[in-house]
């Protein structure tokens, strides 16, 4: 909550909200740590004491036992005024900021200013408050339990952090992560602001389905970013009115068990999931199978008979062989990988569940939005759910190896399928070229079918891929 007296200082910056104070992000970091080496042209901070002052009409030469490099140090201060001189007596040891140029071995700091925050990394901004102002407004509000209030998630809130309360590793420039934070808590600010701006429909059922116990009964935990999207679908479908929500996450970061806990929440009534491809179908039956053995599901493909009555299902499974079956009412309506469906395929399958004014819920899942779904967050047509984390850690190890490590390769592939696993191998291209030296997979494909048992080979136009 943002205090009266603190709303005109938010006005002048042009910010409404915490979310959107977080994203005036620093311009530069002043480092005021001592380091045991001097850093030429770079501001740094030196532990000296005064040995000589020397004045002239224009400038003052000082020359300075600079402790934490165990060197002398010339400075120079360009018609410095008296309070300045003032910082500087003879035999006084004190600490000192300011840049360090070499020429021809022979260094000097520029307008040395005495200083007692050493230590620290502070923030400069470049804004319309003063510095002094514009720090204890960051220091009054930006905070983890602020940020929590205004909805961001625990990872966003802990990276949006180190950009304003930087720690030792803060280099002069924002990190990718810290970048990726800022984006994303702008993008977060800007849909609330236009959060107004859609359209509702009465839903067809209010849903009250409970997945808590059965979240502790799997063999995992959900991840914080998991349970956040499943309550905020919760809330969504326990409302009269129809729910649009998206939820986006990288390719391994659970938005399955987000599917299922949805499929949960809408019992008893019937949950509905189009997915882009069989296989992906298929995967989604089986998790369905494992995780939610008690609710009936069916799988629909292009090789469904077509006289298997939907109506005994409660969470109907398909690909896009669904839009040409005559569907029950679906209470929720879920697409998986939406960005693989054009629009109109996806208006259609809502259309064929409900035609009526009453909408079914609806929830769309993504690995990437495009540009297409971004227009719909600018207007705000639905909300949004990230999901950053993955539930496991990624043991990723990358090496780069030569011709003759080729043995050693072998070797490791050996290795990873006597353990039971899979082995990828990705070539540049599928037929030889003329103009790029790189071996093909059709030149290469024959070695390793001879070399290996079940070697599969597949490429961009291989209508079997699936």
């Amino acid at each position: 909550m943002i205090e009266p007296k603190d709303l005109e200082k938010f006005k002048r910056l042009g910010v409404q909200s915490i979310t959107a104070l977080a994203t005036l992000a620093p311009t530069a970091y002043e480092d005021k740590r001592i380091a045991p080496i001097m850093q030429v042209d770079k501001m740094q901070v030196i532990d000296a004491t005064v040995e000589h002052i020397s004045h002239s009409p224009r400038r003052t030469l000082l020359t300075l036992f600079v402790h934490n490099f165990n060197h002398r140090l010339e400075a120079v201060l360009f018609q410095p005024k008296p309070y300045m001189l003032r910082n500087f007596s003879l035999g006084e040891q004190s600490f000192f900021y300011g840049r360090i140029s070499c020429n021809n071995g022979h260094c000097q700091m520029t307008h040395p200013v005495q200083i007692t925050d050493v230590g620290s990394i502070i923030p400069k901004y470049k804004t319309v408050l003063r510095a002094d102002v514009m720090r204890r407004l960051i220091e009054r509000y930006l905070n983890r339990a602020n940020l929590k209030t205004e909805g961001l998630p625990d990872s966003v809130i802990d990276t949006l952090l180190t950009v304003h309360f930087p720690t030792a590793e803060q280099g002069d420039k924002l990190s990718l992560n810290q970048i990726e934070a800022l984006k994303f808590a702008e993008l977060y600010d800007y849909m609330k602001v236009l959060g107004k701006k859609r359209r509702y429909f009465p839903a067809l059922y209010r849903l009250h389905g409970k997945w808590k116990d059965w979240a502790t009964t799997l063999p995992f935990d959900l991840t914080s970013e998991q349970i956040t999207a499943i309550e905020a679908i919760e809330t969504d479908l326990k409302k009269e009115v129809s729910a649009k929500r998206m939820i986006v996450g990288d390719v391994g970061s659970g938005k399955t068990m987000v599917i299922l806990a949805s499929a949960l929440i809408a019992q008893p009534r019937r949950a509905i999931l189009m997915a882009p491809t069989t296989i992906l179908a298929n995967q989604l039956f089986y998790e369905a199978q494992k995780h939610l053995p008690h609710i009936k599901s069916a799988l629909v493909l292009n090789s469904t008979k077509k006289n298997l009555d939907l109506n005994d299902f409660d969470f109907i499974i398909g690909t896009h062989a669904l839009l040409f079956r005559e569907l029950p009412d679906g209470a929720l309506v879920m697409i998986d990988e939406q960005h693989r469906f054009g629009t109109g395929q996806r208006k259609l399958l809502e259309n064929l569940i409900s035609k009526q004014e009453r909408r079914p819920h609806f929830l769309q899942f993504s690995a990437t939005p495009i540009p297409r779904t971004q227009a719909m967050i600018d207007s705000a047509h639905i909300d949004v759910s990230l999901i950053t984390q993955t539930p496991f850690e990624k043991d990723i190890t990358t090496s780069v190896i030569r011709k003759s490590d080729f043995a050693e390769l072998l070797k490791k592939i050996e290795d990873e399928l006597d353990q039971g696993h899979q082995v990828l191998i990705i070539y540049p291209l599928v037929e030889q070229s003329d103009a790029l030296d790189y071996q093909s997979l059709d030149e290469a494909r024959g070695y390793w079918e001879k070399r290996f048992e079940n070697v599969y080979v597949t490429h961009g136009k291989d209508k079997n891929k699936e």
